[in-house]
């Protein structure tokens, strides 16, 4: 067997073993017609196993794609067609909406949302500075009445009777759980300053609160056969939570 018309390919640094390796060529042999085949050596072929990793890998870039576009779909739906649909008429469960935790982050999303959809808001929160503000914000961007409750939900079961005599005589539609407390920052267990009290406070700011707001008002929604509660979660509920156990489990819902 002779290489034939690439001399070029062959310089003293290679065999003629290792040209045939790398180049796959086609072979001649004096005498006969070149069948014009490409003779394939185990070196250059694919095997099972490079088989099964392209396979494997063609799996995987699909699979990533299909979560990329699924990610971008949710946020199109969420933030942009959201704007130009009807969705949920919130004003038919009820006129007025209850948001706990209202002055900041999520809470404060909520109250405006609501508002926005026709709703009047009861904020409930501690700082009543910054209930006062956002109440006001809400009145002049939407034009909605609100009520403010101070109170702070890391206290325990005796805040529950002064929320309960202020929210006496509305119609709520909507109850929003999502006042919530975490840690000041990861740590062991064992480790934190006053665990004792920590514990307490995480306990009734994240579990008893939902559990109170929905004993006060839950009553009056299955009294008119209709009525939402949003709990707000946290994705830390999902998967173990190393230095932050307490938060994780007291956020599942």
């Amino acid at each position: 067997m002779y290489l034939g018309h690439a001399p070029e390919l062959i310089s003293p640094r290679l065999s003629c073993t290792s040209v045939v390796q790398c180049i796959g060529t086609r072979s001649f042999i004096p005498g006969k017609q070149s069948t014009g085949k490409v003779e394939m050596s185990p070196q250059n072929g694919i095997s099972s196993l490079d088989l099964a990793f392209c396979l494997l890998g063609g799996a995987m870039a699909l699979w990533m794609l299909l979560n990329i576009s699924w990610v971008l779909w949710f946020k199109v739906r969420t933030h942009v067609l959201s704007e130009f649909r009807k969705g949920v008429d919130f004003s038919h469960y009820g006129t007025w909406a209850v948001v706990t935790g209202a002055t900041t982050g999520i809470g404060k999303s909520y109250a405006h949302e609501l508002a926005k959809k026709g709703l009047d808001i009861v904020l409930i929160s501690r700082s009543m500075e910054k209930l006062k503000q956002v109440a006001a914000e809400i009145e002049e961007l939407y034009g909605r009445n609100t009520r403010v409750i101070q109170a702070d939900f890391t206290g325990g079961s005796e805040i529950y009777k002064s929320i309960e005599e202020a929210l006496h005589g509305l119609e709520i539609g909507v109850l929003v759980n999502n006042v919530g407390m975490s840690y000041p920052k990861p740590s062991e267990f064992l480790q934190f300053p006053n665990l004792k009290k920590f514990m307490n406070d995480l306990v009734n700011c994240n579990i008893l609160s939902t559990l109170k707001m929905t004993e006060i008002i839950l009553p009056q929604m299955v009294g008119r056969k209709k009525g939402i509660i949003i709990n707000i979660c946290s994705g830390s509920a999902w998967r173990p939570m190393p230095f932050a156990s307490m938060y994780s489990a007291s956020k599942v819902r």
